[in-house]
Order: C-alpha cells, then sequence, then structure tokens
C-alpha cells in the first residue's frame, strides 16, 4: 500500500490521472450528447454534421484539459509551437492538409454524405466522412453504367485542394443524358422523332417537373444559363444514316435504368412499325487484305 501511496503521490502521475478522469468524463459527455442531437436536429444530413462537429469539439478540449492540468501557459504553448512548427509541419504536412480538408468539406459546401461524386481520379457515392479521409462505395471500373462494383474507396480530404472535385448531386440532382439512335433515310423521319419525343416523355416526365424547381433554384444562387429542362430530340445525318439524339434530364442515381427503359421502347416501336422506323447499322466486309464498312 506505502508503494502505491507513494506513487500516486507523483505530481506527474496524479496528473495524468486528472487527465485521464477528464477524458473519461468528456467522451462520456459526448456520446449523451450525440444520442440526444436527434431529438434537436431532424434532418439525417444535418444529424451527421452535427456528430462530426461534436467529436471534434471533443478531440479540442481533451488537448485542452491536458494543457490545463499541467499548467501550460498559452504563451508558452505559442513558443513551443513556434519552435517545432517546421518539423511538425514537414513531417505531417498530408494530415495537416487533411484536417483542413475536412473542416473545408463540413462548412464549406464541397459535398455531403449520400452526393455522387468524383473526387481524387475516384467515382463514387460518399459513405462517410473522416477526418483525415472520406469513403466513397466506388461506381464504375471493371462495371459498366453508374452501378456498384463492391469497393469501398478512402480518399485523404486533401484531395479537395489538389484536384477538382465532380459532384453529381450537390445542389442540383439531376444530370443530362444521352442516346443516340441511328436512323436509315428510307425511315418515315418525322414520325420517328414525334415517337421518340413520346418515348421520353414516357419515362422521364417526372424526373423534367422536379429537376425544374432546383433549376430556378440554383439559377438564384448562381450565375448560369437558363438551360433547357425538358426532353428533346434533335436530328443530325451524314453519308450513311441520320442520326437521332434523345437529350433529357435524369435522377443521377436512376441513370442506368432509365436508358436501359427507353431503349427497350426504342426496339419495341422499330418492330411493331417495321417500315416507319428502320435501325440502321454496319457491317464489316473481309475480303483478301482489304476491309469494307458498309451501312447497313
Amino acid at each position: 500500500m506505502e508503494v502505491i501511496k507513494q506513487f500516486i503521490k507523483d505530481p506527474v502521475i496524479s496528473r495524468w490521472i486528472i487527465v485521464l478522469l477528464a477524458w473519461v468524463v468528456i467522451w462520456f459527455a459526448i456520446r449523451i450528447i450525440n444520442r440526444n442531437s436527434s431529438k434537436i436536429v431532424k434532418k439525417t444530413i444535418s444529424q451527421y454534421k452535427a456528430r462530426k462537429v461534436i467529436t471534434f469539439a471533443g478531440y479540442f478540449v481533451s488537448i485542452l484539459a491536458v494543457m490545463i492540468v499541467f499548467n501550460y501557459k498559452f504563451s508558452n504553448v505559442g513558443v513551443a509551437l513556434g519552435v517545432a512548427g517546421a518539423g511538425i509541419a514537414f513531417a505531417l504536412q498530408e494530415v495537416i492538409v487533411s484536417i483542413a480538408g475536412y473542416i473545408a468539406i463540413i462548412f464549406g459546401n464541397f459535398f455531403k454524405v449520400g452526393d455522387r461524386i468524383k473526387l481524387g481520379g475516384i467515382k463514387g457515392d460518399v459513405v462517410d466522412v473522416g477526418v483525415l479521409r472520406t469513403t466513397l462505395m466506388e461506381i464504375g471500373d471493371w462495371v459498366n453504367g453508374d452501378l456498384y462494383n463492391g469497393k469501398m474507396v478512402r480518399v485523404a480530404n486533401s484531395f479537395i485542394f489538389k484536384e477538382p472535385v465532380y459532384n453529381y448531386s450537390g445542389d442540383f440532382p439531376f444530370i443530362w443524358d444521352e442516346i443516340s439512335v441511328p436512323i436509315k433515310f428510307q425511315s418515315d423521319l418525322p414520325w420517328v422523332s414525334e415517337e421518340l419525343l413520346k418515348i421520353l416523355n414516357k419515362h422521364v416526365s417526372d424526373f423534367t417537373l422536379k429537376s425544374k424547381s432546383s433549376w430556378e433554384k440554383l439559377n438564384d444562387e448562381l450565375f448560369i444559363e437558363n438551360a433547357t429542362i425538358d426532353p428533346m430530340v434533335t436530328v443530325v445525318f451524314d453519308e450513311n444514316w441520320v442520326t437521332h439524339t434523345l437529350r433529357y434530364v435524369v435522377d443521377f442515381k436512376s441513370r442506368r435504368i432509365t436508358k436501359d427503359k427507353i431503349s427497350k421502347d426504342i426496339l419495341a416501336l422499330s418492330k411493331a412499325y417495321p417500315k416507319q422506323i428502320l435501325l440502321a447499322g454496319a457491317t464489316l466486309d473481309i475480303s483478301g487484305s482489304s476491309i469494307v464498312v458498309e451501312s447497313k
């Protein structure tokens, strides 16, 4: 017992015990605040941000507790940081920039959890924003289209200062997409354009209505042109066929399935009206050493 008393009476040991007790109280308080934050903040995204800010504040208060217990003065801390600053900045420059990136992400409206972004060359949906890294559920790579491939990728927050951040949802959660349909000259071209527009309106009318209000709000906030939201069919021709381009607005998460539905309806239309709409294509004729490309 005497050894334990002497151990506890040691000023350094006793101060560390106080620090540990302070840390327990701080993190216990943070857990209680995080659990009750959902009662104050209703939106899921706001709750997520609130928990991140509270946790970050917990780190700051924990460091402050060490400074107070060990009687550090802020003036002395400033001198110490000034002396060690060059070495710390060199050794931990990536960590420091990542922490700065975290603060910028939380308060700078770069992106939020649930957004589809491209960051550091990686494209995916944001599932978590940490102090040092942002976690993405990756899409693409060996999978065609905007579908998950199963990889969770963690990208350093410092990349928001180094590379462009592409946000596919953000303030305008819709994207423009296009489908090109080659049609033979023998087709009833005015009828084809009208029918393709009907197919577009059938599948994207809901997206069009929802996107108009979002686009108007974006126009009020940013200096951008008043772009065409309604679906449209444009035509261009060459010596082979007439290309009809279907342009429309779609939710960024529904791009693949919407294109699938539109394509199936176009194929069904060509089978139902083989005389009015003739889909064009190309064939390769390999004879000897020459290759001849013919429209079909």
